[in-house]
Order: structure tokens, then C-alpha cells, then sequence
């Protein structure tokens, strides 16, 4: 059975959305990706197979195929883990096939089945909604950064079975919100580095917030 899972892959600040078809073929078991993955793609073949079995579910016992489109860009990173676990669930009959295509899934698995925090969520999210997918799976640690991005649903998973549970309708994934404006007028406020948490330097200090404030030259 063939299955295609929609991922993205960031360059500089855009991302290109990355096809993953699974194909269960005839012959010894077996585990291929082809379409130009890195060494980090390449490897996560054990940790997808090692979350698989951790959480319960099979393992694919035959030759199975994973090719990433379009096949002449490079993927690198591990965020692959996850859209392409499900594809390899899909493909044997573990989740159903029918709405994968509706989502961006992306994250990186541990063995034992949790989701780590991937890099690029916000340009991720963005092409997202401009392609019109109905929403974004990935990491729980991302969600907010990618929550940014309005009318696009995102969902922030801390585990595989929660993914699954999802499409095989037995487990219910909240959206994230992120009310934008508060978000921006807070940080206008809250800075990690203070004027505070400097002990002395009173005349230095007094110097600098006068630089600031008329907008001249520090030195």
C-alpha cells in the first residue's frame, strides 16, 4: 500500500513543503529513503521503528520504501521522524490514510515514542496556510511559535500515540491559540536583561540610558 505524509523543510526563512511516499513492497524486510536525505534522515529509521514497538503498535515486517519530494533538494535534520512513523502506520493498516494529507506533520521522535522540539515552526506554519492545509502537527514546545500564524489549526503533541490517537478518532487535539497582540505587548515590557541586575556602574549606566533615550551614540 501506497501512503503520502506532508512534511516541510525550512531554508533561510521560507519552507518548502516535502512529500513523504511509504510504499510497503514484496521481499525480505527491509528499510529504504531515497530523495536525497542526510545522514541525520537516514538514521532515523531505528528511533522511528524503536517508537513504533515502544508505543504499542507493529512494526513493518516487509521491504518498505520512503521517498522524499521532490528528490533533487537535500532534507537534512531529524524533524522527518514523525510524518514518516505514520506514513510506515498508514501504509500497514494502524492509522487510517483518508485525512493524512490534510495536515503538515513534522517532529523528531525518541524511542520511546515522545516528540522533541524541531527548528523553523513559524516560516513551517506559514506555508502551511498558504498552501491551505486544514492545520499543523508538531512538537507541544513549538506550538505557541507556530500558533502565531492565524487561521491554521496547530496542534502541539508530546508523543506518537497522541498523533495516532487522533486519526483513529479515539483522542482529542486541542488547537493552540496565541492571542497576537498580547503576545507582542508583553514582550514590549519584558526584557531577559535588565539595567537591574547590574550592581554599580551607576554613572554608566545613567550614560547609556541618556544614549538611548535621545538616540545618540553610545561611545
Amino acid at each position: 500500500m501506497l501512503v503520502k505524509v506532508f512534511g516541510s523543510a525550512v531554508y533561510g526563512v521560507e519552507a518548502l513543503t516535502i512529500t513523504m511516499e511509504v510504499d510497503l513492497a514484496q521481499g525480505t524486510t527491509g528499510y529504504f529513503i531515497v530523495g536525497l536525505p542526510d545522514s541525520a534522515v537516514k538514521e532515523s529509521i531505528e528511533r522511528i521503528l524503536s517508537a513504533i514497538k515502544n508505543t504499542g503498535f507493529e512494526r513493518p515486517r516487509t521491504k518498505v520504501v520512503v521517498n522524499m519530494a521532490p528528490a533533487d533538494i537535500k532534507k537534512a535534520g531529524s524533524a522527518y521522524d514523525l510524518p514518516i512513523a505514520l506514513g510506515m502506520l498508514a501504509a500497514t493498516g494502524q492509522v487510517p490514510a483518508e485525512e493524512l494529507d490534510q495536515y503538515i506533520i513534522m517532529g523528531e521522535l525518541s524511542l520511546d515514542g515522545s516528540v522533541q522540539p524541531i527548528k523553523g515552526a513559524l516560516p513551517i506554519a506559514i506555508q502551511a496556510r498558504k498552501e491551505k492545509y486544514k492545520g499543523l502537527i508538531l512538537p507541544k514546545a513549538n506550538a505557541r511559535e507556530a500558533g502565531m500564524v492565524n487561521n491554521l489549526d496547530v496542534y502541539g503533541v508530546e508523543n506518537i500515540s497522541e498523533v495516532i490517537g487522533f486519526f483513529n478518532k479515539t483522542q482529542e487535539l486541542k488547537p493552540t491559540v496565541v492571542n497576537t497582540r498580547e503576545e507582542f505587548y508583553d514582550a514590549q515590557s519584558n526584557f531577559e536583561i535588565d539595567f537591574n541586575d547590574v550592581n554599580g556602574q551607576e554613572n554608566v549606566k545613567r550614560a547609556l540610558e541618556i544614549a538611548a533615550a535621545g538616540g545618540h551614540n553610545a561611545i
